[in-house]
């Protein structure tokens, strides 16, 4: 059984860094991983995911040198470094497992997901 629970989150000023941390449990290191994010009225969407290797990873467009996935299988944990943050940043971070072990930014091909973390950026 997949569980991942994530960690990292709080209140940050503009301009500030988090970095997210996801710890899973199961057969994740065969998984590929992402992260969804959910800003309050819009829809979730990934914006990072990494293969199972940590070969390939794929970020989206809009948070390109903004925020980077990361993961370290030996501990079975993946990371989100977020820098710059804005106040639009503002969000409730997802971890995400899916079984092929690709990565891929398409949230429906995602099985697992963690309860979430608050990301508050303050101006």
């Amino acid at each position: 059984q997949v569980q991942l629970v994530e960690t990292g989150g709080g209140v940050v000023q503009a301009g500030g860094s988090l970095r997210l941390s996801c710890a899973a449990s199961g057969r994740t290191v065969r998984y590929g991983m992402g992260w969804d994010c959910q800003a309050p009225g819009k829809e979730r969407e990934c914006v990072a995911a990494i293969d199972r290797n940590r070969n390939g990873t794929y970020h989206a467009d809009s948070v390109k040198g903004l925020l980077t996935i990361s993961r370290d299988n030996a501990k079975n944990t993946v990371y989100l470094q977020m820098n710059s943050l804005k106040p639009e940043d503002t969000a409730v971070y997802y971890c995400a497992a899916e079984t092929t072990g690709w990565g891929t930014l398409n949230q429906r091909d995602y099985a697992y997901w963690g309860q979430g973390t608050q990301v508050t950026v303050s101006s």
